[in-house]
């Protein structure tokens, strides 16, 4: 298996982002316990970039990252505006293989 780094950008629609929020954190939290996600968590907007979110995924390819995250309730509903998924090779640190 390898490490990929998705990130997302999200809509710019708060209210939408907050009733979807428990219902997005449950499906990744599902695939933490499942051994698929490493880690996890939002990136607030600052005047660079808007919000959105880095997860750190354990999966075979790029293709397979995608697949894992094609039913999270955030994308399902038109919440991430752009997503990103690209292979991440840790050297140093805890996740270094």
């Amino acid at each position: 298996m390898a490490v990929f780094a998705v990130t997302y950008e999200y809509a710019h629609d708060p209210e939408r982002l907050d009733a979807s929020r428990p219902a997005h954190r449950a499906f990744l939290g599902a695939l933490h316990e499942a051994g698929r996600v490493i880690v996890s968590g939002p990136l607030p907007a600052d005047d660079a970039a808007p919000a959105g979110a880095l997860i750190l995924l354990d999966a075979p390819d790029p293709t397979s990252a995608r697949a894992l995250l094609d039913d999270d309730p955030f994308r399902r509903e038109g919440l991430v505006a752009q997503r990103t998924v690209r292979e991440w090779v840790p050297v140093i640190g805890s996740l270094a293989r």
